[in-house]
């Protein structure tokens, strides 16, 4: 008699495998947003050398940095229209040659004038690309989401940890124009991967016209919001016009764009009816407190690591590469976890992890022992994973493929405004802390960026109210 070794015989439920063809798709996705997630690192390392380079200030040279971001939040609600109306392939490819272009003009820069126009080239790429790549890769996923959305999140969480690494190796080695230049062969190897190994789809039979009333109020909302929140830290606080007025002028767009959006007969650029969905609204509130844990800490750990410890650029992205281990070690399983069990017992989990990993930062001071810290890193980086994974799994729980890019849409807006909110609030705390004090006194500063970690603490903490919306249970299929 023939033994039956098999899961099922043996009364285990079978892991189901990603399908190859979705697999593949996936890898190559993900291969073609290395670059602009790599390149925003990389540019921040450069700063200091571009205002010296060509001869500017810095508040002008930041502008390489804030243009990006803006166009970004530009483009990044045009992504679902442009999908369903002509198909995620050509939407992927068209992001990509907009991005190379940019890349190549950036390279080519003569002053700063044009360096900031060409990063604004760059960003509409990169602000149609990133919500693209997850709304093909979702509509194909079936089963395996989970695990799709983890191989998406690869270049999300290595791009912060690895890009100051190659962007001091670069900068200590190379002229500036190189961190340009690297993004021409990614890009056109994945412009090629993406034309030969992409299936065509077929775009939505409704052709519906481009919301041009909605356009007009969501991205200018969506931006003025991001470039209000990034002068908080500027300016020390919100008791400035060049921080509330764009900050009010951002949330009445966003008021008016949601009354327009909820009475027009004609689809809208977004379709907010997917927040009548408690398990959407709970998805997107706890993306948006997770990206302020995550990026205020990508913001502390090298500020860290550099002001209080005196640790160069090069060494600093070598003493966070324990937290890219830990993301590693954890990406493969989590999605698949998410799949058998929902993403809210995963979340809470993660977000107890993510405390207990920060605390010691928190009364870490310039001679705090490094393997404590990497330790700690590693712990923290694995914890990261389960804060974005399985809540971009679960927002996309029983919606219609069609529905698919505006939900898209709306995880990046949170997401990025969250992000740049946790890093505006953070940064704002350590400037507090050390006004009125020397800048030499390295205990003084020890302890703002102690107090900023708490801060951080604190975000988890509140995360914990949305997360425990979230679904339990195996995933519908």
């Amino acid at each position: 008699m023939v033994k039956n070794t098999s899961a099922a015989a043996a009364g285990k439920p079978q892991k189901e495998k990603i399908d190859p063809a979705v697999l593949k798709v996936a890898l190559i996705l993900v291969f073609g947003a290395l670059a602009p997630l790599f390149d925003s690192t990389m540019v921040n390392v450069a700063i200091k050398t571009l205002t010296q380079d060509l001869g500017s200030t810095v508040s002008v040279i930041q502008w390489v940095i804030t243009g990006y971001v803006l166009t970004m939040g530009i483009a990044i609600p045009v992504s679902g229209w442009a999908v369903n109306r002509f198909g995620g392939k050509r939407v992927y490819i068209f992001s990509l040659a907009v991005f190379l272009a940019g890349s190549v003009l950036c390279a080519l820069a003569w002053n700063p004038g044009s360096l900031i126009a060409f990063r604004l080239v760059q960003g509409v790429g990169a602000g149609i690309l990133i919500p693209t790549l997850q709304t093909v890769l979702v509509q194909s996923a079936g089963k395996s989401l989970g695990r799709v959305v983890s191989i998406i999140g690869i270049p999300t969480l290595l791009g912060p940890i690895l890009g100051p690494v190659l962007g001091g190796l670069i900068i200590n080695g190379l002229s500036w124009r190189w961190i340009f230049y690297v993004n021409i062969p990614i890009t056109l190897i994945a412009l090629w991967m993406a034309w030969r190994g992409i299936p065509a789809d077929k775009p939505s039979e409704r052709k519906q016209p481009l919301d041009l009333t909605g356009l007009l109020l969501l991205s200018p909302a969506f931006t003025l919001l991001i470039y209000g929140i990034a002068q908080i830290s500027k300016y020390g606080g919100l008791d400035s016009a060049e921080v509330t007025v764009p900050l009010v002028l951002g949330l009445v767009l966003m008021a008016a764009f949601i009354v327009y959006a909820l009475r027009t007969n004609q689809t809208p650029l977004l379709d907010l009816r997917l927040f009548k969905s408690r398990i959407f609204s709970a998805s997107n509130a706890t993306v948006f407190l997770a990206g302020m844990v995550m990026n205020g800490a990508l913001l502390l750990l090298p500020l860290y690591y550099q002001q209080v410890r005196g640790e160069s650029v090069l060494f600093t992205g070598i003493l966070l590469i324990p937290q890219g281990i830990g993301m590693l070690l954890t990406r493969s399983w989590i999605g698949g976890l998410s799949d058998r069990i929902g993403s809210r017992l995963i979340v809470i989990l993660s977000l107890a992890v993510t405390i207990v990993s920060t605390l010691p930062f928190a009364f870490a001071g310039p001679e705090t022992n490094q393997i404590w810290l990497a330790a700690a890193l590693i712990l923290r980086g694995a914890a990261l994973n389960g804060l974005l994974i399985p809540v971009m799994v679960s927002a996309y729980v029983g919606l219609r493929k069609d529905q698919v890019a505006d939900a898209s849409i709306a995880l990046r807006i949170f997401q990025t405004i969250g992000g740049a909110f946790g890093a505006a609030v953070l940064a704002t705390v350590i400037s507090h802390q050390l006004s009125g004090h020397a800048a030499s006194d390295v205990l003084t500063i020890a302890g703002a960026y102690n107090t900023a970690f708490w801060w951080s603490i604190g975000f988890a903490v509140v995360s914990f109210i949305p997360a425990l919306l979230l679904p339990s249970g195996k995933r519908a299929a």
